[in-house]
């Protein structure tokens, strides 16, 4: 019988895709992380988090942790609106590095992804919470930082390489 965690990936029952632990590791070694803005007390990375029950879209992230950076992996029922606020506190001086679906269809992807300095795709599918099942969509690493937002590297990401290249304006 499946498990809890793999129904849950398979439907709609949860929206809370738990950073695979190597996965963070490698970005934390590259960034350096002071604030996990989306979270729960289980599934945190950061000592510093703030939780469900808080509002972390209205929280204002540069006064918590200033221009450190932040690791961002948003409940997904509210993307767009997390992918906003990535954007705009990118836009007050933080670092917000954004693990999400890759879905370049949609309104927020093109809203606010595109103006990100970097994106990384990862090649294949994550195992999100220690899953044995690979997650049923593509995910990227979106990078907003600091101030002066617009179009930048676009690169690759997978078990710790990657490859970049530019993206035209």
């Amino acid at each position: 019988m499946a498990s809890k965690l793999t129904k849950a990936m398979f439907s709609r029952e949860s929206d809370e895709w738990e950073t695979p632990q190597d996965l963070y590791d490698s970005l934390n070694l590259e960034f350096k992380f002071s604030l996990d803005a989306a979270a729960t007390q289980e599934n945190r990375k950061c000592l510093h988090y703030i939780p469900r029950e808080s509002d972390a879209l209205t929280a204002p992230w540069f006064d918590i942790v200033g221009t450190r950076p932040i690791w961002l992996n948003p409940p997904y029922s509210k993307i767009g609106p997390f992918m906003e606020k990535a954007y705009r506190e990118a836009g007050n001086g933080c670092t917000v590095v954004c693990l999400i679906p890759s879905r370049t269809d949609t309104r927020w992807w093109h809203d606010y992804v595109m103006k990100a300095q970097e994106i990384r795709l990862i090649k294949g599918r994550l195992k999100f919470g220690g899953s044995t099942n690979s997650a049923p969509f593509p995910s990227a690493i979106v990078i907003f930082r600091g101030k002066g937002l617009r179009y930048g590297v676009f690169s690759s990401f997978h078990q710790g390489k990657q490859c970049t290249g530019t993206v035209a304006e």
